[in-house]
């Protein structure tokens, strides 16, 4: 019998595998994975590593490799305006911190992330099967039964990390809560004449924010929000006419631009799981909450989960305890529930207040902001959070193994 079965070979499913196999070598972990072979590599995003997740990989030996191809952010600028507006006022800055690194997150492509995480499974002989979607699952007193691939296979536990419309928590009755923004974000990369300097931005903008993120040499990743019919029609539009949308957002202040690779849109909205947890089941990362990207936490508390699931089935296994049993998991779900709950509150707030034009809600924010950037030990304390670094979380966060 197999002692843990991932579903899901995304960053947060290999993280979570190589976290229980480094720290509990004997248990046997795999990952099944519905994603054609090869698909991550086609992956054209990259992601925020805020502070603590990098502390994480750290201490799982693939920081440095990763770090070499990541950018980071020393310098975060905070604007709110119209697209036509002549002008766009900083209200909010935040620069580096003091963490290792002088960064306030690192930039890292999705497939150089993903391809660090798949050498460590490699070098560990954690197996990883491409293609083999996980078609349902019955549980029984000791184990749970699973469908993969037209073939089953017996595991003291199953973890879904597949995704925000995850099919295993609709089969394991799992209800959420959901709210749809009637908004898409659309993700490309962009080639500018000059230097980004490291800085990122974000734009307050009527349809939502434009965000506009430091990569290796002068290129940027872009997460724009736009309502979704717009963004539909700016995707299917031509290169001219996306690129001088594009401009209007993006402004002139890195010269000329040039989208590089494809662009794709994302429906956003509020996914918030009742439950984690069920006997012999966890939800982990998007299966369990999916956020605005607004406050760009999203992959961070993927992270989170990892380590904290981690930490909980090996502990468990120390002690002699049924790793799948309801209550060794619900100090999974305890640890987790409420930040998520939180940072899922916090993004709907965030882009119900600043995805609009109303006049006196903009003069409020604006004016909310303009404290928030006159406020040090504000200013401090949201970026600590933001870092993920306050205390009390899981070991792997602050760097140190299970």
């Amino acid at each position: 019998m197999i002692d843990v079965l991932i579903a899901g070979g995304g960053y947060v499913g290999l993280s979570l595998a190589v976290s229980i196999k480094k720290a509990a070598p004997h248990l046997d972990v795999r990952v099944v994975d519905g994603a054609p072979e090869g698909a991550w590599q086609r992956d054209g995003r990259a992601s925020a590593i805020a502070p603590a997740a990098a502390r994480m990989l750290d201490a799982l030996g693939l920081w440095q490799d990763i770090v070499r191809d990541a950018e980071p952010i020393r310098r975060m600028v905070i604007t709110d305006s119209r697209t036509a507006d002549p002008v766009r006022p900083v209200f909010l800055t935040f620069e580096t911190t003091e963490e290792p690194g002088g960064a306030i997150a690192h930039m890292v492509p999705n497939p150089v992330l993903v391809g660090a995480l798949r050498r460590s499974c490699a070098a560990l002989d954690l197996p990883l099967s491409a293609s083999t979607p996980v078609s349902g699952f019955s549980v029984e007193p000791h184990g749970v039964t699973v469908a993969t691939g037209g073939t089953t296979q017996r595991a003291r536990l199953l973890v879904a990390c597949d995704g925000v419309r995850s099919a295993l928590r609709s089969a394991a009755g799992i209800r959420t809560v959901d709210i749809d923004y009637g908004q898409s974000g659309i993700v490309c990369t962009v080639e500018h004449e000059r230097p980004h300097e490291g800085v990122a931005n974000e734009h307050f903008l009527p349809a939502g924010p434009f965000a506009t993120l430091p990569l290796p040499g002068n290129r940027s990743s872009l997460v724009w929000t736009e309502r979704t019919a717009d963004a539909e029609r700016l995707v299917a539009a031509d290169d001219l006419v996306f690129e001088e949308e594009l401009e209007r957002r993006f402004g002139h202040v890195f010269g000329t631009l040039r989208v590089t690779g494809g662009r794709r849109a994302f429906p956003l909205g509020l996914t918030l799981a009742r439950d984690f947890v069920r006997p012999r089941l966890a939800l982990a990362g998007d299966a369990a909450h999916g956020i605005h990207p607004i406050s760009g936490q999203g992959l961070n508390l993927g992270f989170k989960d990892a380590a904290a699931l981690a930490e909980t089935i090996v502990d468990a296994e120390r002690l002699g305890l049924d790793i799948g049993a309801l209550d060794v998991l619900e100090r999974y779900q305890q640890w987790r529930r409420f930040d998520t709950v939180r940072m899922g509150v916090t993004t709907d707030v965030l882009n119900r207040l600043f995805s609009n034009d109303v006049t006196p809600i903009r003069v409020l924010r604006d004016v909310g902001l303009g404290l928030v950037d006159r406020m040090p030990s504000l200013k401090a304390m949201f970026m600590r959070q933001a870092a993920g670094v306050a205390g009390g979380g899981p070991k792997l966060l602050a760097g140190q193994p299970i």
